[in-house]
This record gives structure tokens, sequence and C-alpha cells, in this order.
């Protein structure tokens, strides 16, 4: 596999609150890590840097290789709560974090099969045979709103509450992490990824990216949102399944 990734603050925001990690296990596996802090600029940047430094922590910690599918659920979902404890703490002992929170997406790949986990509007896509298909489904108000009917997945792009989450990583004492499972084939591409790449860069541009065989596709599709106003931070983590 090759693993590529990418950050940027974007061409509008004077600070970047997001964070990522990407990393290989003894065995060969290969897992990832992508969060967006909110909460003001200290905020955000402290909530995404531990969330990511405490998820990835708590993975390597209790990773075994010939792990069950119930087994990997249990460990990417104590990973996510040793993050989402370290947070909360955190927002509580200094008075200038009150409040900060993060999303988070994961994958941890192990053989042919990715185990995804996530919470809040960060986002997991595969790129297979061509199409792009969205593995995560976002934890925000603008989604519940498609899955009633009361809007279009078009009309949410451009709703003033877009950035609305209903999850995420430190704002209470525990958080409800989704779990997907996804069975790799050959050539197939992962992408975890932030608001900042999907509110500017629709799938088309986004599959237009992928299917370019770049050296570092994450860095061209942060390059391609940046094109397209670059409004916020943007970070993109491309795995290639070669």
């Amino acid at each position: 596999m090759n693993m590529t990734g990418f950050s940027d603050k974007g061409l509008v925001r004077s600070s970047n609150q997001d964070a990522f990690a990407i990393g290989t296990m003894d065995d060969g596996s290969h897992w990832a890590v992508v969060c967006d802090g909110m909460g003001g600029a200290n905020g955000g940047n402290v909530a995404s840097r531990l969330a990511v430094d405490h998820f990835s922590a708590s993975l390597k910690a209790g990773y075994r290789s010939n792990m069950s599918e119930s087994s990997v659920k249990n460990l990417l979902e104590a990973a996510v709560n040793a993050a989402n404890i370290r947070v909360f703490d955190k927002s509580r002992e200094t008075k200038e974090l009150n409040g900060m929170g993060t999303t988070v997406v994961a994958v941890l790949i192990i053989g042919s099969t990715a185990y995804f986990t996530h919470a809040g509007d960060s986002r997991a896509y595969c790129f297979s045979n061509g199409e792009l298909l969205q593995i995560t489904r976002d934890h925000s108000i603008v989604q519940s709103m498609i899955e009633n009917g009361k809007l279009t997945p078009e009309e949410a792009r451009f709703h003033p509450r877009k950035n609305v989450i209903t999850r995420a990583l430190g704002v209470e004492e525990s958080v409800n992490p989704e779990f997907n499972v996804y069975d790799l084939n050959p050539d197939d591409k992962l992408l975890l990824c932030t608001d900042g790449l999907t509110n500017y860069t629709d799938n088309e541009g986004i599959a237009s990216v992928l299917a370019e065989n770049s050296e570092n596709p994450a860095e061209r599709l942060v390059e391609t949102a940046n094109k397209n106003g670059g409004g916020d931070n943007i970070t993109a983590v491309v795995i290639e399944n070669k």
C-alpha cells in the first residue's frame, strides 16, 4: 500500500485546526486518522492534535495480529474513547479551551479489509473502478435533514447550518462513534478528509484527482480545494491498495 497525507490552512483561515497521522503496524497492517478541530484558533488546534495523538497511541498499544472483526471494532471504539476523554478533560483544565472539540475519521486496514470509525462530518471514501463511494455518513444537522427528505444533497452543500455537527470528540464525557467495514479490491484508493476538502471540491473533482495516479494525490486534492476558494482548513489522506 502507498499512503500519502497533506494538510493546509487554506486561503482564508489564519491557522490550521486539522491534524492527521498515518502508520504501519509490525505485521504490515496500515492505519490513518484525520481530525478537524473546533472551538477557536487555540482550542481547535489543541483538540485535533490531542485526539490524533491519543487515538494513535491507543490504537498501536491495543493492536495485535489476527484480530476478529468484533475485536477490531472494540479496538477502534477504545481508541476513539481514549481520545475523547483526553480532549474532554483538557477542555476543562484550561478556561481558554472550554468548549473545544474535534471530529474524527480513521481506518485500520488488515489484509484486504478496511475498518472505519468516525464521529462528525470528516469523511471516508473509496475510489474503485472509476467511481467514488462515500463510506461514512455525516453526523450533522443537514445529513439528518437529507435523510428526513427535507433537503437534497445539493441543497445541503450550501445550507447555512451545514457545519453544525451532532457528534464530536471532547464535547461530552462519552461519544458514540460509528463503525463501518469495507472489502478492498486491487487498485482501490481510500480517502480520509475534512470538510475543507468536500465543501470546496465536488465528487467529480475528487474522482478526477484520484484517477490521475499522481505521486502525491493527497497534496493534489488539497491544491484543488484551494483553487476552488480554499475557505477552510483542508486535510486529505489517500491510501492506495497497490
